[in-house]
């Protein structure tokens, strides 16, 4: 044991900060939240990076940031902003990363490739979980395997579970997600008290990002009643600010920088270093390539004033959402390391009319609320009410016996959650639901509570058909699964008991087992999945050479059917980056050729006439 403040037989549950820029680990040490320093004691951040190296290896990290600029193809930096995202959702931010995400124009979540290997957004958030665990359990001489994990407010069903994977592949028990916002309260101890009731405003700035929450509290329940923000809106656009100021001082075209990366990299570490300075000084000077810069706080603030003014505005958005005057606002949290600019204090503090709280570290403030939310679950502020939680992860089978899940291990009790599918086949009439409760991801390993079948689908092409099943849970553990087809209306639905007949030992088991698995699990997962995504563009792209012979010359028919063979073949291997990059080849062959399919049809639904389906 390496600090003796922490009691060896207690169970040790951290809090983190899953950052899109950096992330933090924190724990209780004599009943107040810390968070854990690196091996000199200096910081707490971990860049949210990870680097991979010719010979395989992983950074995460500090070691990983170093080579953004020098090898930015293989390194991968915001993966929260890919979290629970298909390509559809990210194309139009392609430009933003500087590594490759593979356009397979479906709706399956997102993939990055890092030379020849195909990592999901999940693998990748595991690398930084797993460092911070490492971190925290060489600071605490103690094993770490149950955390509590932040995320943006605005976070989806999709994101909030793969933030729960990722935790299950770095090893860890996640027992609960907490909205951002609310972790930044309780480290200022705002809801902890009983009958406490008001609306607070928690203005999140950090690297990368910007969020602003409206939150209604009452007897310790965090309700989010808005939020608003910028993705692309933070401390790195404060830094380019002054780096524009610093070229034109210079007198050096800002394209040059894009090959002179040396002298890029230390005009953003100068511009940075002005932007921290002037946090509490009038003047900064500094070099750059031997040569003198100067700012002054009015000049720097001159710049930013456009910057802050945008994060107002989506404040006044916010509260307008929520129905809410600036008066009705209580308090005012800061969170994000960009909050110590004076000039956003100030600013946002006139524009509720009120002091903001900002004493606590606010790259550490969300961290720290995680903290508490852990000692609240570890049972050890024994005055908070802890709500009913749902012991086992609760889904249904999906296409090669995947287990998808509805509503998570520990979700509040009751509880409601849905998500929507489609048919795999042309025509299909009837679909089986077949409902498990488990942690591992695949039903095989899970335990089948029940099924029934939706009938009277009307015959659609395969994809078409909405089919919406939803997960209703009551406070007595009674699970309701109501599964519709959205277009015809046609509907089923059936009652379930998830927890009869399952005792605390065998839920205990299944949940190690998960942990214990979880590596294989994603392997095994990754390999379906790539082969269910295979078997869809194998089908669709007999189709379109059907009904598009007449507009594809012979060469460009052979070459796609080589592709979609190639693609075949790819299948009866257990290698998913073999398929992926067969997947690749074929929707960089196709693509163009569906644009022409695509123009020829709506020339001819312009002329009126129908285009032959050969």
């Amino acid at each position: 044991m390496k600090d003796g403040s922490v009691d060896q037989e207690r169970d040790v549950i951290v809090g983190i900060d899953l950052g899109t820029t950096n992330s933090l680990v924190a724990f209780m040490q004599d009943n107040h939240p810390v968070c854990v320093q690196d091996t000199n004691g200096k910081n707490t951040l971990v860049p949210s990076v990870v680097h991979f190296t010719a010979a395989e290896q992983v950074l995460v990290g500090d070691a990983a940031k170093n080579l953004l600029v020098s090898d930015p193809a293989h390194t991968i930096y915001s993966v929260k902003r890919l979290m629970g995202k298909s390509y559809k959702d990210v194309a139009g931010f392609q430009g933003f990363f500087g590594y490759k995400i593979l356009d397979d124009d479906a709706e399956s979540l997102v993939k990055i490739r890092v030379q020849d290997r195909y990592y999901t957004p999940v693998e990748l958030s595991a690398w930084i979980l797993r460092e911070l665990k490492t971190r925290a359990e060489s600071r605490l001489g103690a094993k770490v395997s149950k955390a509590v994990i932040t995320v943006p407010a605005y976070f989806n069903d999709n994101q909030r579970q793969a933030t729960r994977d990722a935790g299950k592949l770095a090893g860890l028990d996640v027992l609960r997600i907490v909205n951002e916002p609310t972790a930044a309260a309780l480290a200022y101890g705002i809801g902890l008290a009983p009958q406490q009731s008001e609306c607070i405003a928690v203005y999140d700035l950090g690297g990368g990002t910007f969020d602003i929450s409206i939150l209604q509290i009452q007897d310790g329940i965090f309700e989010v009643l808005a939020t608003n923000g910028d993705t692309f809106l933070g401390g790195d656009d404060f830094d380019r600010a002054v780096i524009d100021f610093f070229l034109k001082q210079l007198n050096i075209d800002a394209e040059i920088l894009a090959e002179e990366k040396s002298l890029g990299q230390e005009i953003r570490l100068q511009a940075e270093a002005a932007k921290k300075a002037l946090s509490t000084a009038d003047q900064f000077e500094g070099r750059i390539g031997g040569k003198a810069v100067r700012i002054s706080r009015t000049e720097f603030e001159s710049l930013v004033q456009p910057l802050v003014q945008r994060t107002l505005d989506c404040c006044r958005n916010a509260l307008s959402d929520a129905k809410l005057q600036t008066h009705q606002i209580q308090k005012i949290v800061m969170v994000g390391g960009s909050t110590r600019v004076p000039l956003v204090k100030q600013q946002v503090s006139a524009f509720f009319q009120q002091p903001v709280f900002d004493n606590l570290n606010p790259d550490e403030v969300v961290a720290l609320g995680a903290a508490i939310q852990a000692d609240i679950l570890a049972g050890n502020q024994k005055d908070l009410l802890l709500l009913d939680v749902t012991p086992l992860s609760l889904g249904i089978e999906t296409v090669g016996g995947l287990m998808d899940t509805i509503i998570a291990r520990n979700s509040k009790v009751p509880n409601k959650a849905g998500r929507q599918y489609t048919t795999s086949v042309d025509g299909q009439k009837n679909l089986k639901i077949a409902v498990f409760q488990g942690e591992r991801d695949l039903v095989e390993h899970n335990r089948k509570l029940g099924e029934f079948v939706l009938r009277g689908i009307p015959p659609m092409p395969a994809g078409l058909p909405k089919i919406d099943i939803q997960f209703i849970l009551n406070a007595d553990g009674i699970l309701t699964v109501r599964a519709s087809e959205l277009r015809s209306g046609v509907a089923q639905e059936v009652d379930i008991r998830p927890t009869y007949g399952i005792d605390e030992e065998e839920m205990a088991r299944m949940l190690l087992d998960s942990i214990a698995h979880a590596q294989e699990d994603r392997q095994v997962r990754g390999l379906l999945e790539a082969r269910n995504e295979a078997n869809n563009l194998l089908y669709s792209g007999e189709k379109f050479l059907e009904q598009n012979r007449a507009i594809l010359a012979a060469e460009e028919v052979e070459q796609t059917k080589k592709l979609l063979n190639d693609l075949l073949e790819a299948t009866k291997l257990d290698d998913k980056d073999v398929i992926h990059r067969a997947i690749e080849t074929l929707n960089t062959y196709t693509s163009p050729l569906a644009h022409r399919a695509m123009d020829t049809t709506i020339r001819a639904a312009m002329r009126g006439t129908k285009v032959s389906e050969g």
